[in-house]
């Protein structure tokens, strides 16, 4: 039986969430593949300086908070002692590089050609790779765009000094400064203050909004605030850092906002104040692909850009830049190529910020529905009344649902709390599926379970929870 790619060669600019997998989708339907990034392995961002490296030292962080946690309940530890060597060897070799590695392996077994180098479009059926001046010139039927996106700071913060740092030198795990701000009260920013925190730096948050996480649900983004209150030297609300400087060891920082108006100096200073599309310098003017005004590339319900030949998926073709959302879009353009029914229509993106306590959501939120006039429906479980929450110590997260009126169809999930990251699948699916609250409450979740918090929401509508008398609505 012919492959749908047989005889077809296509071109993938970009190794990450989005391009690996394309590459290697695209191999199994019998595509002539090649895989282009200027990395030695395939992984891209996420991978090598993202969602991966953060996730590890992340895990480090929890660690060292549930070590102080014990204390309340009759065990002690001895103060750590924090080997930043082997921390940043273990995140390095033992997570990264087995994970990149891995995937060099399956490009290898999957037959995927891996060209190293960065590419550019020379026409509608070319890439020409450059790499330590030497030029490769990829023929191709068909492209796929997967450059990702890189961070982005302001004009006035950019300077040149290694004491300020983006996300990438964050993860690097150079130093453990003694003070560090935080620019930015977003999921990179909170997740990274988190982990200095946790390492014994006195960490200041700084966010221009009213708000921590600013469009997230504010439920659970209050949950989170607490904790994030707590944990940090100091946050700062709808401040603005107008000016950076190097000055002595330190950099000094111009702060401007309702309770701060003064010039402060602080070790070291993360920019996380987003993340910007990486659509620049690849040609696309000479093949005819179009660009926002926000500079991400335009593609249909297929991911097919303004030239046929060429699709764009992940950071680069659009929000939420999520590289879980980029996997799915890897699918569809794939799929959509092998001349298989595929569009990009999802339900529910999950989103999940790895702080402590975690906060994820999928679907429509509160914030959303009233932006958009759509009238819904609530209903909340609050762990404090669920059994696995108080016997871990971590009764402070909150399950809620949003629900269609009338078909009681449930249209959106948010959880704040610890594994919120793992229980936002069964919402995802619960939305995707159209399922109604009476197919969650009548699905039997183990006891004792954190999952069986979203049963208990779901009973806690009818106000049928065993554990918990919700308010009459």
């Amino acid at each position: 039986m012919t492959s749908p790619g047989e005889g077809r060669r296509l071109a993938v600019l970009g190794a990450g969430p989005g391009g690996y997998p394309a590459a290697f989708l695209a191999a199994e339907h019998g595509f002539e593949v090649t895989l282009i990034d200027e990395r030695a392995q395939p992984g891209g961002v996420c991978l090598w300086v993202g969602c991966i490296p953060s996730k590890a030292l992340l895990h480090a962080a929890s660690v060292l908070y549930d070590a102080r946690a014990a204390e309340a309940i009759g065990i002690t530890f001895e103060p750590p002692r924090i080997d930043l060597d082997r921390l940043r060897e273990w995140k390095d070799k033992e997570v990264v590089a087995k994970l990149t590695g891995g995937l060099g392996q399956i490009a290898r077994a999957r037959r995927v050609r891996l060209v190293h180098g960065r590419g550019r479009f020379v026409d509608d059926h070319t890439i020409r790779v450059q790499a330590d001046g030497e030029l490769t010139e990829v023929e191709f039927d068909h492209a796929i765009i997967a450059t990702g996106s890189r961070p982005s700071i302001p004009p006035p913060l950019r300077i040149d000094s290694k004491r300020v740092w983006d996300s990438s030198d964050a993860l690097a795990l150079t130093e453990i400064p003694r003070t560090l701000l935080v620019v930015g009260g977003g999921y990179i920013g909170l997740e990274m203050a988190t982990v200095y925190a946790a390492l014994g730096t006195a960490v200041t948050v700084v966010e221009m909004t009213a708000s921590l996480l600013p469009g997230a649900d504010a439920d659970l983004v209050k949950i989170l605030a607490g904790a994030i209150n707590e944990r940090m030297h100091e946050v700062l609300m709808e401040t603005t850092v107008l000016s950076l400087k190097e000055a002595g060891d330190g950099v000094e920082v111009e702060l401007s906002g309702s309770d701060v108006s003064e010039t402060r100096q602080y070790d070291r200073v993360l920019i996380a104040t987003g993340r910007r599309p990486n659509s620049e310098d690849l040609g696309l003017e000479t093949v005819g692909v179009r660009l926002t005004n926000r500079g991400f590339i335009e593609v249909d319900h297929q991911r097919r850009t303004s030239e046929p030949s060429i699709f764009a998926i992940g950071d680069v073709a659009g929000e939420p830049m999520l590289a879980h959302k980029a996997t799915h879009e890897a699918r569809v353009a794939v799929e959509t190529l092998a001349g298989e029914p595929a569009a990009w229509e999802p339900a529910a993106i999950p989103a999940v910020v790895f702080t402590d306590p975690e906060v994820a959501w999928c679907g429509l939120t509160e914030n959303d529905a009233r932006a958009r006039g759509i009238e819904v429906e609530v209903t909340r479980f609050p762990w404090s009344a669920s059994g696995r929450a108080t016997t871990v110590g971590r009764t402070d997260g909150v399950t809620k649902l949003l629900v269609e009126p009338g078909t009681q169809r449930v249209i959106g999930v948010g959880i704040v709390g610890p594994g919120a990251g793992e229980l936002i699948g069964e919402g995802a699916l619960a939305v995707e599926m159209g399922a109604r609250l009476d197919d969650v409450r009548m699905t039997i979740h183990a006891h004792p379970t954190l999952s069986e918090t979203l049963m208990e929401a779901a009973e806690t509508f009818f106000n049928a929870s065993p554990h918990y008398i919700a308010r009459r609505r």
